[in-house]
Formats: structure tokens, sequence, C-alpha cells
């Protein structure tokens, strides 16, 4: 296609995760899948255009392409494609050339809404629909290398971001000032913008800056830390507040460069904070590393999270950790790759043990209450025989 800019995900890492897919489904008894869910469509074929993947068992998938096929044909990486004009064409499709319809058929529950889950039912007489979450999650939630590869791209833009910050933050801008003028620095480097999250509550957005006593406002945001917005009803991230010499300025900015994202937060102030938040924000990074070492496959995710918590108690952050007692979070870091947050969740109780190749955002954040914020967000990579850092971005507090 003359013009077009980008290079196709390769055809054996494709074909390799549709061999995972159906063993998977196979574990899971479901004769076939439909996926709706974009994110979930380009990490199994390659791309994102108006389209729906059909995966049988014993057959080649098949891409249902509504809008638009020559880019659909051009970015997949297997040759099964349809044009439809509807999604109603896709069980006479397969009634026409399979002879029948699956009798147990994966849907991805956690993000089909429930008046699309009853038009499929429509769609697809005598088939039942199981939930196809879990076989699509324990696909993505391993990184291949190529997606280590385009994580660590990712990580080289967010690097160079925060150094933006450093040279650029000055007293009297606005934290909602701020942030635009790092998230256009950020969209030259690639970043798309626009954060993709799974859960219809969650939000993604790239503008959290929090100085000074907004770092200390709770809010409704299940994270730690909250901020103002920019008014009550979107009441999350930076604010209106100038940023001031010499309190503490938390920055969690998200990049999304070539479909993967890096979830990073650093603190950053104008001169000389005071010890008491200089201390914590040390403390936040001594938390990193105790949960960085502790990381290694074959470990629960429940015990990262204690890890984490026993170290914040004996460094004297009980209750500042987490967030405020009553409200704390119950997590310390979420997977992440072509969703911002995605399983398995480093959460308090989790059974699930880390294996290679799983990459997470882990956020050691205290608050305090009406004075400020302090913490730190970097990537971890666990490994064949531990983990290691894949955020290229310093474990530091930015003084500038």
């Amino acid at each position: 296609m003359p013009g077009y800019p980008f290079e196709p995900v390769p055809e054996p890492e494709i074909l390799s995760r549709i061999r995972n897919l159906k063993k998977q489904m196979a574990e899971q008894r479901l004769d076939a899948l439909f996926l709706t869910h974009r994110p979930d469509i380009y990490y199994f074929c390659g791309t994102a255009q108006d389209c729906y993947l059909y995966v049988e068992t014993d057959r080649d998938p098949v891409l249902f392409v509504k809008r638009y096929l020559p880019r659909a044909r051009q970015e997949a990486a297997f040759t099964r494609i349809e044009s439809i004009d509807s999604v109603r064409d896709i069980p006479l499709w397969t009634q026409a050339h399979f002879k029948r319809l699956p009798r147990v058929c994966g849907l991805a529950f956690d993000v089909v809404p429930v008046r699309d889950y009853l038009f499929y039912q429509q769609l697809f007489p005598g088939t039942a629909f199981k939930d196809g979450s879990p076989a699509v999650e324990a696909c993505r939630q391993i990184k291949s290398a190529f997606e280590i590869e385009k994580l660590e791209a990712a990580a080289l833009a967010s690097k160079l971001t925060f150094d933006f910050m450093e040279k650029n933050i000055r007293p009297g801008l606005s934290e909602m000032e701020f942030a635009g003028m790092f998230e256009a620095y950020s969209r030259t480097l690639g970043h798309s913008g626009k954060l993709l999250t799974r859960h219809y509550r969650l939000e993604g957005f790239p503008f959290h800056v929090l100085s000074g006593k907004n770092g200390g406002l709770p809010g409704g945001l299940d994270s730690p830390l909250c901020g103002t917005g920019m008014s009550k009803a979107y009441p999350y991230g930076a604010g209106p507040k100038p940023m001031e010499k010499n309190e503490p300025i938390l920055v969690d900015f998200g990049t999304l460069l070539d479909g993967y994202h890096i979830d990073e937060s650093r603190m950053f102030v104008m001169g000389k904070m005071t010890d008491k938040a200089r201390d914590a924000c040390l403390a936040s990074i001594e938390i990193l590393v105790a949960v960085r070492e502790k990381m290694a496959p074959g470990i629960a995710l429940g015990e990262v999270f204690e890890t984490a918590v026993q170290k914040a108690e004996a460094l004297g952050l009980k209750d500042q950790f987490l967030g405020l007692p009553g409200l704390k979070s119950r997590f310390i870091g979420h997977g992440i790759g072509l969703e911002l947050v995605e399983n398995p969740v480093l959460a308090r109780g989790r059974k699930e043990v880390l294996k290679p190749g799983m990459v997470f955002a882990v956020e050691p954040k205290c608050i305090f209450k009406n004075e400020f914020a302090a913490g730190i967000e970097s990537m971890i990579h666990v490994t064949e025989t531990g983990s290691r850092f894949l955020s290229l971005t310093e474990n530091k507090i930015f003084s500038c």
C-alpha cells in the first residue's frame, strides 16, 4: 500500500500465538473462540482494523473484516480473511463453510457488554457461550522476545520524556500545563496519546501530575494517589494548581509506543524538599528494589505484595503506604503490555506464581494526607532466573 509506514508483526510470531491459544482453548474445552476486543484481535492476528477473529481448535483462524479490508490484508499475518458487511454474516459464513456452528464458544466476558452477549446468543443458535478470557490472558501475560523489544523501545521513549521533564519543569506552570508540555514532546517520539484499558470503569490518562498538597488529596481513583483533575466531572490527575519551588511533585506518565505501554512514576523537586518528604521518596525506591529482588519464577503474586508491605512497615510507612488507612490499595503492581493494566496483578492473597516473560509496572507509593505524595513506578521483567528492571528511566528523585 503506497505510503504505508508500518512493518507487520512477523508471521512466525502470530502463528506461535495462535498455537498457544489453541492449546489454552483445548484445556478449557472450547470448540471455538470469538474475539471482538481490538487489543485481543491485534495480538492474535496483527491488525486492529474493524474486524472480528474466529478461531476453532482444529481449523485455521478466520478474520472477518468490516473495514478496512486492504489494510487488514496487508497487516494480518495469516491468509483466511473474509469481507463482511455485518457481524450477522459470521455465523452464516461459518455454517456455509464449516457445516455447523460450534457447540461451545468462548467470548471475553470481561469486555463483552451484556447487550452484545445477548445479541451473539441470537446469532449463534444452539451454541453455549463460555468465558474465553482466561485462554486469552494465559497467552498475553507471557511476553515473547518480540514483545520485550517493543517494550524496551517504549521504555526509551519514556526515559527521554522524563529527561524532557527535568529540563523544562519550572515554578509557576500549572500541573496540567506541564502535563501538556511533556505529553506533546512524547508525541514527537511516537507516543500514541491514548492509553488502552480493559475495564469499562478504569480510566487511562497520561496527565498524572501531583504537586505538593495535591499529592496528599485522596479521591475516587483505585490507587493510593488521585489528584484534583480539572473538574468535579473528571476528578483525577493534573489540575490547575501552579507548581512551586521546594515541594514534592509526583509525575506518573504512561507511554504507548507501537502498541505497547510503559507506565512510570518519578518524583521531582525544584529546589529542596523537606527531609520528611525526601526520606519518604527514598523509602519508596528501597521498597521497589526489595520487590524486584523478590520477584522470580515460582514466587506467588501475593508473596510479592507482602514483601512490599513488610518493607514499608519496616521503614515506618505503615499508615501512608498504598493509601490512607481504610482506603489502601490491595495491589503493588499490575501486568502491562498492549493494555495499560493487564493480568496478572501483584495483589494481596493471589496464589498464582510468577513466570518467565511476565512484565509488571510496580508502584510503591505513599500518601501523606493534605501534605504530599511520595512514590515511584518502574517496569520489571521476570526472566528465567529472576527479574530485571525493564525501565530505562533512573530510579531516583529528579532535582531541578
